[in-house]
This record gives C-alpha cells, structure tokens and sequence, in this order.
C-alpha cells in the first residue's frame, strides 16, 4: 500500500447569517418527536397503533373507585398518570396545532398530532365525570418508583384520586379546562359535536377551578413530591381563561383576564420559566396576542401592562435584558438539573409564536438593552432546537433515534425492557431493577423521538439509565417542540397569526429554494488538497458583558483513501475545545476513531469570545 505526506493550510472565516439553512431534518424530527406519544400511551391501544413494541396496559384503571379511567397518557419513564403534567402537555400541543396547522398538514403529520390530542381529551372526559369532581391521578409515585416493570404487566397500586368542592383544585382543574379549551378549537372543523363536548367540559371545569379555590396537592398530597404546585393556581386561572377566550370569544373571560390581571399575577410576574407549574409566560403571550388583535378594549392599559411581561421574557432570552435567561457554555437555555429540556422547548416555542405575531403586527421589540427584530426571536428558537438535534459541544442528539448519537439507556421501563411481544415472562417488581435497570446495554425498544432531560450546566451528559436527571423523557418535553419545528420547516417567512383557526385559509406557503447561479469556468489548481476545513458561527449569546460564540468545524476527506495519522494545528483558540484529542502543541482524531474514511467528514465545536481560530492541517497520511 502506498502513502502520501502532505502539508495545507486552511482557514475558512464564516460571519454570522440569520437563519442560516440547517443541516437537520426538521420532518423528520417532527415526525419521530410526535410518534414518542404513541410509546407513552395507557390503555387499549387503537389497531392503527404504530409503536409496535408496545400492548395495552391499565386496563382496570379506575374501577376500585366506580369509574372508567383506562387510558390517556404515561407523564415519563415510569407508569403513573398525573394530570396535571398531562393537561399541560395536551394544550401546548394544540397550542402548536392552533399556530401551526397548515404546516403540519404540508408535512403529513396534522392528523397525528390530533390524534394524539384526542388519546388526551378522551380520558379527560372520563377524568370529569360531574362537573365538581375530575381525577387527577392513577396510581402513585412512591409504589410505582419502588417496581421496575413494563406497564402491560405492572403490579404496583392504580388507586385514583380526585378533586371535589370539598378537596379543591383550582390549578389542576385550570389546567384542564385550557386543554379542553384548547382541544375544542382543534375539533372545531372536523368534528363539531366533539368540539362542543370538549368546550363544556371546559365551561364546567373552569367554574369549578374559580369557585372552589385550593391548590390541588393539597388534596390529592401523593403528588406533593413529584408534580406539585409551587406557583399556586392563580396562573392556571388566568390560563384557563386564556383560553376560554380564545375559543368562545365571550366577553366574560376576557374581562375576568382583565379585572384579575394584576392581582393574579399576570401582569406582575416577569418570568424566566414556562412550562407544566407556571403558567405566566404563556398566559402573558396569549394575552399580548388579544392586544396586538385589536380585541382589548377597556383593558388595553391592564393588557399592554401583561404584554411588557412578556416581552421581557423575550428579551431575557436573548441576553437584552436585565436579568437574562442562563445558558450553558455551548448556548442551551439552562434552568434546573433535572429534566432540563422541558424549558428549553417551552421557552423555544413562546420564541417562534411572539416573533410571529411581531412581524404580523409588523413591530419590532424594545429591550433595555436593545431592541430585536422578529426573525432574532425565530433565530434563537432554531439555535435551541439545532442544540437538541446535535449542534452542541457533545455532538450528541437529545432525541432519541434522531441521528447517530442518541441516547441508547433511556430512563424509561418500557423501552428498556424487552417487549411484551417478544418474551411475555413476568417481570417482578424488583427484579427488573435485578435484570433490566441495572443493564449496563441499549435499550431492546428504541424510544423514537423521545426528547431527554438533556445536558447539564456545561453541556456535560452521561447516557445512563441510572441517570434520569439526564435521561428520562417526559410527554411535556416534546408537546412544544412540535410546534416549532413545524414552523422551522417552513423556513424564515413570517406568519400571520392574528386570525384563530387550525388550518391557515390560504393554502400553505412552500418557500422553493433559489436555483443556484451558474458558475463559471475555472482552471483546477495543479494540486488540490484531499483534505478541507470549514467553518461555521452557530450561535452567539452573553453572559457577564463578553459576547461568545460557539463554532462548529468541519473536517472532509475529499481523497479515494483512508486518511490516518491526522495533526492539526490551532491557533488563536481562547476557549474549550470538543471532538478532537490534544497531543502536546497539535490536534488529532478523537478517542473514539483513529482513521476517516474516503468522502466521510468529522466536526468539532469550539466556544470562546473571539473570531474564529485559525485551523490547519499540520500533517497527515493517506493509506
């Protein structure tokens, strides 16, 4: 075999462009993150069930207490039903739907997504069996926690518990009554009747949240250690209303958002966090998007105070504010250890709808630190999601089945165990921490689509079943993210979201790629480098007043041979460096590989506050 030594030098300089194309399939993330919610339901699974490793399961849910409980959804890894988590988790994804419709039925995925929001609604009515009693629970964390087994054999307890006017809820039933709210602008067009069974169920439930105030752990307190309401129910209450408003139109709710704005909180809170116990953020873009209608009224004054709440949400989020959102060195939106990631779709989503609504208002947003075009909100949404998708110190995807790099030991009892299809022996309570929990060995059913709790602080994750701060997924995870990756697809167009409606009149807008400019002739050099190196600035954030910057290089061997014995040289690096191994004063292959082959390419990621680093291939053979 022959070789070859050469020596280039190759420094590629790419500046910042909003919304540069990306190298993700945002369809088929979309796609993979709505079929997670197949793998997470309870119940009689339909014949068009398309998570084939999954069975039925729960099937006596609610009997011990008279009423029909079976289905809806599993919240995480294990195999309760908690409802407030999962209220939550129904009306962002019709909040996506509702925004989104046209986009998610140009990319196929429209009746699975309202699929999935009916597996929902369904059991919600069942859940709301008279209109002062909804249950809010089945089974319970402690039992189930204590078992490690699939949910089509699990012998933990499925007492449920409720919420009457004697053992209020006002946050557990406001939540619900905005997914039903929510869930009956969905319906409204392909099914009538149905919209208008979800719409006064939403009527009941709300009434019941405002007339007997309580917060629901406080009822049902097997829950205090797992979902419980640190916000209180106020948020839920103007939530709730929020929504009601936007599926009736009726007066009454949009006074009760008005009269109550201030001393609920709507207008007082200025939130760094959305997601399945505060509610704030949410409410105050909804509400800023009644203003911005023109819809309201004697309440512009209370509804523009909501409006500058959210907007210093906005602004927080991209470090034009006094008090900024915390984001890990490699630019992810950073809030808590534990499951991390349900803030960062949350937060992405309010990002992609707020911009919308700015450039259908045709009005920029005024920060204290500047102000912010709509397309930097977009822009912010889509580094978040690339971050997910790969584009992160790591080169690690969060969605499991997405790309090459996922999660394999996913804090989940379904998946790690093998199918109930496949081997039907029972699997004891304890013994499947025995034999499967503590398997140090991928998962038998892949989790497609399932969105992680994700890195911590500096971007430092350990796929580890045993991690479940890291690894386990949750439904209000992907509920979010659906909507923006729907919006993603559609490229950098704004929207005009004023006009309600699931589906756009206008037919979708399909942005069709410029045809490339012709190039002309050039003379090849003499001798081409089989080797190139590109650049390129993903994203770009502050913190503590130095501006970073995150870049992502890439690596090709262009040549018909194996490329070895790779040095790189890097100069005028100020920062942490990913994806490469330092020998001495050079560069090579990481750990994990010792060789590129013919037409492949490697990347790695650096951060620091300057230009980019000057990059050359020192060395190399090809063999």
């Amino acid at each position: 075999m022959g070789s070859s030594t050469s020596t280039i030098s190759v420094l590629v300089f790419l500046g910042l462009v909003q919304f540069v194309v990306s190298r993700h399939d945002y369809k088929q993330a979309l796609s993979k993150s709505i079929l997670f919610f197949e793998a997470q339901r309870s119940g009689h699974l339909p014949p068009n069930q398309r998570v084939s490793w999954r069975s039925h399961s729960g099937l006596n849910d609610g009997k011990s207490s008279g009423v029909d409980l079976v289905g809806g959804y599993y919240d995480a890894g294990d195999n309760v039903k908690f409802g407030l988590p999962m209220a939550f988790t129904v009306t962002t994804m019709c909040w996506s739907i509702i925004e989104y419709g046209g986009q998610l039925e140009s990319n196929g995925e429209l009746g699975n997504a309202i699929d999935a929001v009916k597996w929902g609604t369904d059991y919600f009515i069942k859940a709301h069996p008279e209109p002062n009693v909804l249950y809010g629970e089945v089974g319970d964390g402690k039992s189930d926690h204590y078992c490690w087994q699939r949910p089509e054999e699990m012998t933990t307890d499925r007492k449920a518990y409720k919420i009457d006017r004697n053992n209020p809820g006002s946050d557990l039933a406001g939540e619900t009554a905005a997914a039903m709210a929510a869930a009956s602008i969905v319906f409204r067009r392909s099914d009538p009747s149905y919209s208008a069974e979800l719409l006064r169920h939403a009527h009941q439930l709300f009434e019941f949240a405002d007339k007997y105030r309580g917060k629901y752990d406080s009822s049902i307190t097997v829950v205090q250690k797992y979902y419980g309401s640190v916000s209180g129910y106020n948020d839920e209450l103007l939530w709730a209303a929020a929504w009601l408003y936007q599926a009736t139109n009726d007066k009454y709710y949009l006074d009760y958002l008005g009269k109550n704005g201030d001393s609920m909180g709507g207008t007082g809170w200025s939130m760094r966090e959305f997601g399945w116990d505060v509610k704030y953020a949410g409410v105050q873009t909804l509400v800023a998007k009644v203003l911005m209608q023109g819809k309201a009224g004697e309440h512009t004054a209370v509804f523009e105070r909501y409006q500058e709440k959210a907007e210093q949400f906005m602004c927080s989020m991209l470090g034009k504010s006094t008090k900024n959102i915390q984001k890990t060195p490699g630019g992810l939106i950073f809030r808590q250890r534990w499951n991390n990631m349900q803030f960062v779709t949350s937060a992405s989503f309010l990002a992609a709808v707020y911009s919308d609504y700015l450039s259908s208002s045709k009005r920029n947003l005024r920060c204290s630190q500047g102000n912010i075009y709509p397309s930097q909100l977009l822009d912010f949404s889509k580094s978040q999601v690339d971050y997910i998708l790969g584009d992160n110190p790591r080169g690690t995807s969060y969605m499991v089945g997405y790309g090459h790099n996922y999660p394999r030991q996913v804090h989940h009892r379904g998946s790690s165990i093998v199918s109930f299809k496949v081997n039907q022996k029972f699997v004891t309570c304890r013994g499947g921490y025995a034999k499967w929990y503590s398997r140090k060995a991928n998962d038998p059913n892949v989790l497609t689509g399932a969105l992680v709790g994700g890195p911590d602080a500096y971007d430092n994750f350990a796929d580890s079943r045993e991690n479940y701060e890291q690894t386990e997924p949750t439904t209000y995870n992907n509920a979010p993210l659906l909507g923006v990756l729907a919006r993603l697809i559609s490229g950098p167009t704004g929207f005009d979201q004023r006009l309600p409606g699931v589906s756009p009149t206008p037919s979708p807008v399909i942005i069709k790629p410029a045809p490339a400019p012709k190039s002309k002739p050039t003379i090849p050099p003499a001798s081409p480098s089989p080797i190139t190196i590109s650049q390129k600035m993903m994203s770009s954030w502050k913190n503590e007043g130095r501006v970073y910057h995150r870049y992502s290089t890439k690596l090709t061997n262009r040549s018909t041979k194996m490329l070895k014995n790779l040095k790189i040289s890097i100069t005028k690096l100020y920062g942490p460096i990913w994806g490469v191994m330092k020998t001495g004063n050079t560069f090579g292959f990481p750990s994990w590989m010792q060789s590129l082959p013919a037409g492949k390419s490697m990347e790695f990621v650096y951060i620091h506050s300057a230009s980019p680093a000057k990059i050359l291939v020192s060395n190399y053979s090809l063999e």
